[in-house]
């Protein structure tokens, strides 16, 4: 839904796009042009799919009318930081704040998805690959999937990386990988680590897969105080840690459900957009460059 939305207001916004005007002017054609007419709108229906099929592209055109490819990405992970951060010279909003949801799907996975899609905001779901064995875990990746939202790789068992062997650590992640695409039909883009605690293999890992590492700027749902709504909200959109670029790690758990259509409003009413993971850029895949 997110990365569709985006993709086709892409096309049809500030970028100057064929077949994308307004076609009031022609309102009152007369019979000698409606053939014309027809065949301009096959035209348009015949360019819709373009949309679709742009992942990391969008159209623009020059001056002199030539139609380039420029990058959809106006994003970044600060690897310092792991805040989200405008790309140079993008020109995109700074005051953004992107929303995530670790341990996906558990048991709330959905209903937080269901959520957030009432009040139409992006969010990454980082699942891990034990959830993803059964029916139910299946159907529920295949569900949040499919409405809009950007899946990432929070490894297979959650397990702590830097207690395995770097040959564990690619069975974790690359596993969880394998299991998203075949669901889904497309493999993360983003990688977090359990406990945050990458190494030197999950980084040569993430970038093999053309993964970017994700950690994050602040959370609180797991601390003990924090276990309840109210509380939650309170410290989600008040904390001193909400600074532009805001990387929000959050759970799959029911105090975090209960949470979430509010935090989505307080960030809001403080002025933050919640940014589309799909504008936030991913290194290629080594098995795509080749």
């Amino acid at each position: 839904m997110f990365k569709r939305q985006f993709l086709l207001a892409a096309l049809c916004g500030s970028m100057l796009l064929a077949g994308c005007q307004d076609n009031g002017e022609n309102a009152e054609t007369d019979a000698a042009d409606a053939d014309a007419q027809t065949g301009e709108q096959q035209e348009q229906e015949n360019q819709a799919p373009v949309a679709e099929k742009a992942e990391e592209t969008e159209m623009s055109q020059e001056d002199d009318g030539e139609i380039t490819e420029e990058p959809a990405f106006q994003y970044e992970v600060n690897a310092d930081t792991y805040a989200i951060q405008p790309i140079e010279d993008s020109g995109a909003e700074p005051q953004v704040a992107l929303l995530t949801y670790d341990d996906a799907p558990d048991g709330h996975a959905v209903e937080i998805a269901e959520i957030l899609a009432e009040h139409d905001t992006p969010a990454i779901f980082f699942v891990n690959g034990m959830y993803l064995e059964s029916k139910a875990g299946k159907e529920a990746l295949r569900t949040i999937y499919e409405m809009g939202f950007e899946i990432g790789n929070h490894t297979e068992t959650h397990a702590s990386l830097p207690d395995l062997s770097p040959e564990a650590q690619r069975e974790e992640i690359t596993a969880t990988n394998e299991r998203v695409e075949a669901i889904t039909g497309e493999r993360p883009r983003f990688f977090r680590a359990p406990f945050g605690q990458n190494t030197e293999a999950s980084w040569e890992i993430a970038e093999e897969e053309g993964m970017a590492l994700m950690n994050w700027t602040y959370g609180y749902d797991w601390e003990s105080e924090y276990q309840n709504a109210l509380a939650l909200v309170e410290i989600m959109v008040d904390t001193e840690y909400l600074n532009h670029g805001a990387n929000l790690l959050m759970h799959d758990r029911s105090w975090t459900r209960d949470a979430s259509a509010e935090i989505v409003e307080g960030l809001r009413d403080k002025g933050y957009k919640l940014v589309d993971p799909a504008l936030i850029a991913s290194p290629e895949s080594e098995e795509t460059a080749q």
